[in-house]
């Protein structure tokens, strides 16, 4: 007998600020039982948060409070920096009910293309995992660049450029200080940091 495996959809819009200079997407959010917080990268086992707090401030628990992560931090921090944050699938299945890519099918895309012409000022996209990347580069018609380096593109009359970063799950393979350096030189690059 086969299981029908429910389809889920994303459970929050895009987090996009004004005049944002770089969007990041991730795939799809964890199983809700994983959620500190009902914002992007929520599970409490994920660093990119560390990571951001590090990069920017050298204080790996800026964004952390208690058992979670604080959500209004974050959001300020976002909208200060310019940083829009989304998923590139819309609607997916979890094959093993879990968070991993591997397990995760992409049922339905979110039209990136369109939502960043509405985004005058982005000119960098980021994605954290292969499964992101291979959503999007799919979309746009280039190829994906290599995890810590970028692609140049171009959207409409717009050059943009495509980095392909670690992943923050614990489960990525690098030490958190690997993956702080790469996300800092990417920042750098963007003009995000001095």
């Amino acid at each position: 007998m086969n299981t029908v495996i429910e389809v889920e959809y994303h459970p929050w819009g895009f987090f996009v600020p004004q005049g944002a200079k770089m969007l990041m997407l991730g795939s799809f959010p964890p199983p809700r039982a994983r959620w500190s917080m009902e914002f992007y990268y929520p599970n409490l086992q994920n660093d990119m948060w560390r990571i951001a707090g590090l990069a920017f401030y050298g204080d790996r628990e800026r964004f952390v409070r208690g058992k979670g992560f604080d959500e209004a931090a974050i959001r300020a921090f976002c909208a200060e920096k310019g940083l829009a944050l989304g998923d590139t699938a819309r609607a997916a299945r979890r094959l093993s009910g879990n968070a991993s890519d591997k397990d995760l099918e992409i049922v339905e895309t979110v039209d990136v293309a369109e939502l960043l012409r509405n985004m005058p000022a982005c000119r960098h996209l980021v994605t954290t995992g292969q499964k992101a990347t291979d959503a999007l580069t799919e979309q746009i018609g280039t190829e994906g660049p290599r995890v810590g380096e970028c692609a140049v593109f171009a959207l409409d009359d717009r050059v943009m450029r495509l980095w392909r970063m670690p992943s923050s799950s614990r489960a990525y393979p690098l030490p958190l200080q690997q993956k702080v350096a790469a996300y800092e030189a990417m920042f750098r690059a963007a003009g995000m940091l001095p």
